[in-house]
């Protein structure tokens, strides 16, 4: 299953956008208003939960500076990756687009792909507050 959001122009260098993106307590401010927990684990990996929904664990998993940033799932139960491609603008505008990419069964597909195309929705659309 995969899964983009539309494209969000941040008035923020690209940069900047990968270094705040590398910092996992920042993911904090991305989140929807209906975030029932947020919890750093280490510098590598947090743990958030969206009220009705099951709590995720995600791990950097990688990236290119200043281009993108890799998180996958913690837990192989429910394998997919969030990647943030980032591409400059210019000096002090980056257009960022987030891809999600999973492994479902078709069933599991058809009942989370609303809410995983809103919360990637919501997280592309927040990346101003960084």
């Amino acid at each position: 299953m995969n899964l983009e959001s539309p494209k969000v122009n941040v008035s923020k260098s690209a940069e900047y956008l990968f270094n705040a993106l590398n910092d996992v307590k920042n993911f904090e401010k991305l989140m929807p208003e209906n975030i029932a927990k947020f919890e750093v684990i280490d510098e590598n990996c947090f743990e958030f939960g969206l009220k009705g929904m099951p709590e995720i664990k995600l791990v950097k998993k990688g990236g290119t500076p200043n281009s993108q940033v890799v998180l996958g799932a913690a837990s192989s139960k429910l394998p997919f990756t969030l990647t943030g491609n980032l591409n400059a603008i210019d000096a002090d505008n980056t257009e960022v687009q987030l891809a999600f990419e999973g492994d479902f069964n078709p069933m599991m597909a058809m009942m989370i792909k609303g809410p995983i195309t809103k919360f990637i929705e919501t997280l592309a659309q927040n990346m101003g507050k960084l």
